[in-house]
């Protein structure tokens, strides 16, 4: 049985930035942008977006549904010495510069750090695509671990990001030593009536995700407070990897597949688990009620941690209170508790 949940709630006094955590914390690196970017990076303006994007690079992962190797977007850790690594899963038709705010943070923390590109999502070279469903995008994923992490790792998945790594988890579980889940979306059982489109709707509608006061509108009920004159900027970000040509492809692919449905797999995670959840999540449901509901239900080992703070579907962006995460709050064998 799951421990008594509680949660804690904590004020907007304590959303300010530590004097201690600076904004900018990298400094101008002297290599520039890789070249497989696509031209509109130029237009972003975010420092942190344009110093991790310096760090991404293309390494060779082979699966068995091409020939040749993926060339597979990723960032990697500056060290590969520790016992442990943190992988970093971004959510839903996005990128590894999510998680801008956030890397260097866990760089600081002397953390071994690798952000990924979920296949079909990012900036991998598709040329050659793959197909895009769930078991690709997880035999990607564990051959990229195979092949470069080798080592177990804490998965972190953000929004549907969670539902990749619960995927994983329960597939691949010698490679994965603990989970955290931030804003999960795992109880959406796939992507529904999209599998009977026929494909010129579908094209349709992908076309749809990309334009511009789409993304704008999304980006407003990502985050609660978007800091002013970022949010055409931040907008820019998410959007950046849908200039890469096979991305409408990738997508649609992945939609018409029938997308990720890991209910039934929640249960069979044994991994030490930690949950963090924005109450004022606008993406998934926000009801005090519906969230211990869904603690309740994903909550499945006695030590999982549950991390309940006033914030929205994104709190990975806002790096101050990931520090409180990294500082306090990865599981550990002797945690028996929830937060």
């Amino acid at each position: 049985m799951p421990p008594l949940l509680t949660s804690m709630a904590i004020t907007h006094s304590h959303c300010s930035p530590s004097p201690l955590l600076p904004r900018a914390r990298t400094s101008v690196s002297a290599g520039g942008l890789p070249p497989f970017l696509p031209k509109e990076v130029d237009r972003i303006k975010d420092r942190q977006v344009i110093e991790l994007a310096k760090r991404i690079e293309r390494v060779p992962v082979k699966i068995d549904s091409v020939k040749k190797p993926i060339m597979s977007s990723c960032i990697k850790p500056l060290q590969q010495d520790s016992k442990e690594a943190v992988v970093l899963v971004h959510g839903f038709d996005s990128s590894c510069l999510e998680w801008r705010y956030t890397y260097p943070l866990l760089e600081e923390a002397g953390v071994e750090a690798w952000a990924v590109d979920i296949l079909g999502w990012g900036f991998s070279n598709l040329e050659t695509l793959p197909p895009c469903n769930v078991s690709t995008k997880r035999e990607h994923l564990y051959q990229l671990w195979a092949s470069y992490i080798k080592k177990p790792m804490v998965l972190v998945g953000a929004s549907l990001g969670a539902a990749v790594a619960v995927d994983f988890a329960v597939n691949y579980p010698e490679a994965v030593s603990k989970l955290v889940f931030i804003g999960a979306c795992v109880y959406t059982k796939g992507t529904g009536n999209m599998t009977k489109l026929p494909k010129f709707i579908a094209y349709a509608g992908v076309n749809i995700l990309k334009i511009l006061p789409l993304r704008l509108y999304a980006m407003t009920l990502a985050f609660n407070n978007v800091p002013e004159g970022s949010l055409l900027d931040w907008t820019r970000v998410g959007q950046l990897h849908c200039h890469l040509p096979w991305w409408e492809e990738a997508t649609v692919g992945f939609m018409r597949s029938g997308g990720y449905n890991v209910v039934d797999l929640i249960k069979q995670v044994k991994q030490k688990t930690l949950i963090i959840w924005g109450e004022d999540d606008r993406i998934v449901s926000k009801e005090f009620a519906t969230v211990i509901s869904y603690f309740s239900a994903v909550i499945f080992c006695t030590n999982a941690f549950c991390f309940v703070y006033i914030f929205s579907h994104n709190p990975h962006h806002v790096d101050w209170y990931y520090c409180l995460f990294m500082r306090n709050s990865i599981p550990t064998e002797s945690d028996n508790q929830v937060i």
